[in-house]
């Protein structure tokens, strides 16, 4: 098998399967109880916070464990957005976000918040000149992801806080980090964000947990009620095996500026063995994050493409795995055109791909540039 998917989900790594395991059949028992068994579970998921604030450079009273990256984003952009109404209703954003993010603007402007979306460039990322204009007095929330889940597309995110600064804007700032975070080094602090969001599957822990910082002293009302647990911030008892996985992940994860060059030369193979093909066209941008690569084979239709691959048990994906068969909004917002976009794959490395994998799902991507549009 080769996987190149991971921007839809990554295998759990060993270290983290240990953890989830642990917590699973040892210190099982619910955080929220004051028995022993309870104090060894609260034990668990502090030390996981703990983790995970050493890897943000934040606080651990900073960082809130949620059930996923859509339910801390849907809290950061409704609790934002509602917390600030009284003040103005001017939200900026991008075109270009995960639906997580994309569908809580669309549910905010039907409430009666001005949505601006930013258009993206022909690189993926936003214009900093476009995002100085749309930022005014009136604006209470900005939001943009730090990397583009079907381009690579990196945005330069720490001018956010600049605009909200130069506007005078009482506005949070809001990062969905879910593609960054492991793999760039990431700071709240350094990028200027109020509010940040991460998920653990992409970061080769257990599905069911995602991460939200909340800058000290920012006040975000809870988007789910309940029994109070993460400090009132996402209710429900905690999912301690995948949280407990999460801190072991990050904990094996190396350091991001040090695996950044072995990913370049990753990708860089990648990207020559596939100019090689005279009908793909690359839709991301040479300074992508090395581990994203979207590109179109002219002429054959994703899904045909997904197919013959998955045949060969090489597994790629048509872009977002949460956009469920629609057209890429992403490469529709950058003016790509609807036959480019139609033929577009998204083979997405992780940290434990290899270049022998890599030139094997080249050749057939090549094999299939011949057989398929022969064929059709």
């Amino acid at each position: 098998m080769i996987y190149l998917d991971n921007s839809a989900t990554t295998r759990v790594c060993s270290e983290a399967a240990a953890a989830a395991a642990a917590a699973m059949r040892e210190d099982f028992g619910n955080p929220s109880a004051v028995h022993g068994a309870g104090i060894k579970a609260k034990t668990l998921l502090e030390k996981a916070r703990a983790q995970a604030a050493k890897t943000l450079s934040c606080r651990p009273d900073e960082v809130y464990f949620s059930h996923s990256g859509t339910l801390a984003n849907n809290t950061a952009v409704f609790g934002a957005a509602l917390s600030l109404k009284k003040r103005g209703n001017r939200i900026v954003t991008t075109a270009a976000e995960h639906p997580s993010v994309g569908r809580c603007m669309d549910a905010l402007e039907a409430r009666g918040f001005e949505v601006i979306r930013l258009a993206p460039s022909a690189d993926g990322g936003f214009d900093p000149q476009a995002l100085l204009a749309a930022v005014n007095e009136k604006t209470v929330l900005v939001s943009a992801m730090l990397v583009n889940n079907e381009t690579g597309a990196v945005n330069p995110v720490h001018l956010l806080r600049r605009a909200v600064q130069a506007a005078g804007a009482p506005a949070l700032v809001h990062t969905d980090a879910v593609q960054g975070f492991g793999k760039l080094p990431v700071s709240p602090a350094k990028l200027g964000t109020d509010l940040l969001t991460a998920s653990g599957h992409k970061l080769h822990a257990p599905k069911g947990v995602g991460l939200l910082y909340i800058k000290k002293g920012v006040y975000l009302p809870p988007f789910v009620n309940g029994g109070g647990q993460e400090n009132g911030m996402f209710s429900g008892t905690e999912p301690l095996p995948a949280i407990a996985g999460f801190g072991a992940a990050l904990a094996a994860l190396p350091d991001p500026a040090k695996t950044l060059p072995e990913m370049q030369n990753k990708m860089g193979l990648l990207r020559g063995l596939l100019s090689q093909i005279p009908s793909v066209r690359f839709n991301s941008p040479e300074n992508a994050l090395p581990y994203i690569l979207n590109f179109s084979l002219s002429g054959v239709p994703s899904q045909v493409l997904i197919n013959y691959l998955s045949a060969r048990e090489i597994y790629v994906s048509a872009g977002s795995a949460c956009k469920k068969g629609r057209r890429s909004e992403v490469l529709t917002a950058m003016g790509l055109a609807p036959d480019r976009i139609d033929s577009a794959i998204r083979a997405s490395l992780s940290r434990e791909t290899t270049e022998e994998e890599i030139r094997a799902f080249a050749a057939a991507v090549k094999e299939a540039a011949g057989s398929i549009r022969t064929k059709l």
